[in-house]
């Protein structure tokens, strides 16, 4: 079963779970993914700060994550 990435999500979580999404991240903006406080940050935090809805992200990035779980890509 997929991981299931929610607005509460902590954006350092997320990338211990699936480092793999980080380009997600990168894509829209959010460039400082190594800064403590960035990590420390919710995905609804970040996404309000970059000016990005964050339903459709999270749809994309739970896509991402379950896709690359089907494909056996996680750690």
């Amino acid at each position: 079963m997929a991981t299931q990435i929610t607005k509460e999500t902590i954006i350092g979580d997320i990338l211990d779970i699936a480092p793999q999404t980080a380009p997600l991240f990168l894509s829209i903006g959010m460039h400082c993914l190594g800064c403590p406080s960035s990590r420390g940050e919710t995905v609804e935090e970040a996404c309000m700060v970059h000016g990005i809805q964050v339903e459709p992200f999270l749809e994309q990035v739970n896509r991402f994550i379950e896709a690359s779980e089907a494909a056996g890509l996680n750690k």
